[in-house]
């Protein structure tokens, strides 16, 4: 019988597979997107195919950000984005910098972040500044679609997000539509869970901002995805 590390390499999996288990169905459910990290954009979209079988397509470009990505839908209202740097990029604003050098610097496809959608942004964003959490926006944001389309929407995320580990938060505008819903289909989430060293310290933080996720202990602070495609799983860490 073939193990399951034996299947792991076979399929091309095991080279991303944590040293974690995993339980079936555990996600945020106000989980948006995931973000998958990688230095180039075609290496990533082939990097989650030949794992999952299912192709992304091309989502456009971020304007004044340097980047470009990729969508799968991971079902309704939950979608993978690869993002990778904009080779086409004339100018970049100071405040995605940092985030455009991480990406040039991967050595390897990773998660960068994560995103919840909030039924009204403008009053969880009240709600968190009166409560004493430091916020960096609500700011609109843009993506021009390969058709030519933008889609909008408005964010905001903790001044304290613990290095990517806590969520942004994001409202589409009410003309958008949902990227999961033309995205390629056939893969769905099993798992998305946070870890950390002070998980109990990281789940009264979650409740604090009124997200639900997954958390377990791990010396290492994490982000763990588990996607599953006709193919096969793909299982990634930030």
């Amino acid at each position: 019988m073939i193990s399951r590390r034996d299947f792991l390499i076979a399929t091309g999996v095991a080279a991303l597979a944590p040293s974690f288990s995993w339980a079936s169905d555990e996600f945020p459910s106000l989980l948006d997107h995931v973000i998958l990290g990688c230095n180039d954009l075609d290496g990533g979209i082939r990097f989650v195919e030949e794992r999952t079988g299912v192709r992304a397509a091309p989502g456009g470009v971020h304007p004044d950000r340097g980047t470009s990505n990729a969508l799968l839908s991971l079902g309704d209202r939950h979608y993978l984005e690869i993002m990778a740097p904009d080779p086409n990029a004339k100018a970049v604003q100071a405040w995605a910098a940092r985030q455009l050098e991480t990406l040039k610097g991967l050595a390897k496809p990773k998660l960068i972040g994560w995103a919840v959608h909030p039924n009204d942004i403008d009053s969880l964003a009240k709600k968190f500044r009166e409560s004493g959490l430091q916020l960096l926006g609500p700011w609109p944001g843009s993506r021009t679609r390969p058709d030519g389309r933008v889609v909008s929407w408005k964010s905001f995320s903790l001044a304290d997000d613990r290095h990517g580990l806590l969520p942004f938060f994001i409202e589409w505008d009410k003309d958008a539509v949902h990227p999961s819903s033309d995205a390629p289909t056939g893969c769905h989430i099993e798992r998305f869970a946070l870890a950390a060293s002070d998980d109990e310290e990281l789940s009264k933080t979650l409740r604090r901002i009124e997200v639900e996720a997954p958390v377990e202990h791990s010396q290492t602070p994490q982000l763990r995805l588990r996607i599953v495609g006709p193919r096969a799983a793909l299982e990634a860490t930030s």
